[in-house]
């Protein structure tokens, strides 16, 4: 069957904060932004919106900086993008990483600058900003078509909108609806009652309720299709999102799937997908005087648990290293705890719960589970807890030496003594060393010192002086009395 028009898919795309998903709440009538913790979007999200009778599929790709791997996967599974600019900030850094994802991914985008609302609100600034970073717009000396956008009173969005079907149909975006389904996965989780599940976005062809998806090395049956209203559907044509339960291992995330008719085939496929996408394993070895902070992370979706050991990749220290014990989807496991407890790790929950079982025995086990629903604060948090696993490193720091020559008096822990300045400033308070031959034979401190019969605070001149000493063993005619300090590192 000829190649026919089928609905664009459309990411949007930008800086954090910028109003992506109040513009895509706006457009969908939803409550994207109440539902996501801190209003940060964390997953990849798909669904459909109508303009002009005219379907939409939009993804809803992250801003912040650790999920550029998602951001990637967003516009490689797009067919144009939205570059959201803030009007009262204009381009930022993940702007540009935005920016990057698309041109990497060779496909069209506009730009929506948002915000108009806000009393700080500067399209002039955002427009320049946009000219300064290479992005020329139209009226700015370049093509690149845009529009000026609130998502509280909705201003602008029509036009937005108008543009995504304009560049869609320059675009000349086809399916042929008799094929066989294939596309992209946008992200995947692990659910205690449908085992791993993902989230598909069909690029051509039509997905219908026989044989198996097969994506890399996992595969499913095609049960049941779930459309993105969570509603069960027959089948779903090109550019739907839809959600497929009962794979045999989680699929990656941003991995191509395609559809056979058997399980011997998804099999054989799966198997040899294994083959050639197979990673080196890592071998990991101990550095020696390095600490490791050993960490066992589980999240809702596998997308999270990319961006989360991205973000941990970033946490440095000279003296100690994070070392990921383990990483998976899903809820808090008896299993985790017992490997938490076998490598004397901390568990890192990100948007998971722990069940009961595994509850009671980091309890007994005193195994520390860690839950977070922002990645700022798991990031900082685990930051704090590598430099709490430094060992201290003291180094001491020699102020001033002299000679002893005579005894004048000596108890159980106090010495009276007679010395001669060899070097540097002595100073009442000290912490000294005595040394006999270059051994040290005892510590203690500088009680008192007298120069020509009087107090002193310190010596630091050449000449014969007198000092109390405390310490535990007597110092003879030849030692000689080290001042010292000690920093701790």
């Amino acid at each position: 069957m000829a190649r026919t028009q089928r609905p664009p898919v459309i990411a949007v795309m930008g800086h954090i904060d910028h109003g992506k998903s109040s513009l895509l709440d706006y457009i969908r009538k939803a409550t994207v932004v109440a539902g996501e913790a801190g209003g940060i979007t964390q997953h990849v999200a798909a669904y459909i919106a109508l303009h002009n009778e005219r379907p939409i599929t939009f993804l809803d790709t992250p801003g912040h900086e650790a999920f550029k791997a998602l951001r990637t996967r967003g516009a490689a599974a797009a067919d144009i993008a939205i570059l959201v600019v803030a009007a009262d900030e204009g381009v930022m850094p993940q702007t540009l990483d935005a920016l990057a994802a698309i041109t990497e991914a060779g496909i069209p985008y506009i730009v929506a600058i948002t915000k108009i609302d806000k009393n700080n609100a500067d399209v002039g600034h955002a427009k320049n900003s946009l000219t300064e970073h290479g992005i020329y717009i139209e009226g700015m000396g370049g093509d690149i078509a845009f529009a000026l956008v609130s998502s509280k009173t909705g201003e602008g969005v029509p036009e937005i909108l108008d543009l995504v079907l304009l560049s869609a149909d320059l675009a000349d975006i086809t399916a042929d609806p008799e094929a066989s389904a294939t596309g992209f996965i946008l992200e995947a989780t692990q659910d205690a009652k449908r085992g791993a599940s993902a989230t598909l976005i069909i690029k051509d062809g039509t997905l219908t309720l026989d044989g198996f998806v097969v994506a890399g090395d996992a595969f499913a049956p095609i049960r049941f299709i779930e459309n993105f209203l969570g509603k069960r559907a027959p089948s779903a044509g090109p550019s739907e999102p839809v959600r497929i339960s009962g794979f045999s291992k989680l699929p990656s995330a941003g991995s191509l799937f395609s559809v056979v008719k058997s399980k011997k085939e998804a099999e054989a496929l799966a198997k040899e997908n294994a083959k050639t996408s197979a990673p080196m394993p890592e071998r990991a070895a101990a550095v020696a005087g390095i600490t490791e902070l050993p960490l066992i992370i589980k999240a809702d979706v596998a997308g999270s648990v990319d961006a989360i050991v991205h973000e941990l990749k970033k946490i440095t220290h000279e003296r100690a290293s994070i070392r990921i014990v383990s990483s998976g989807v899903g809820s808090i496991s008896e299993t985790d705890v017992k490997t938490a407890r076998g490598a004397g790790g901390t568990i890192i929950a990100f948007n998971v719960s722990t069940d009961a079982i595994a509850s009671d025995l980091a309890q007994r086990e005193n195994i520390s589970i860690l839950s977070f629903s922002i990645i700022y604060e798991l990031s900082a948090k685990v930051k704090e807890l590598l430099g709490a696993c430094v060992p201290v490193v003291s180094s001491e720091k020699e102020l001033g030496r002299a000679l002893v020559l005579k005894t004048f008096s000596s108890g159980a822990k106090k010495q009276v003594l007679g010395a001669r300045h060899i070097k540097g400033i002595l100073t009442v308070g000290d912490r000294v060393k005595i040394m006999r031959k270059d051994v040290e034979i005892a510590r203690g401190s500088i009680g008192n010192l007298q120069q020509a019969r009087a107090d002193v605070k310190e010596i630091k001149t050449e000449g014969d002086f007198g000092t109390e000493v405390e310490a535990r063993e007597n110092a003879v005619y030849g030692d000689e009395l080290i001042a010292f300090v000690v920093t701790e590192l």
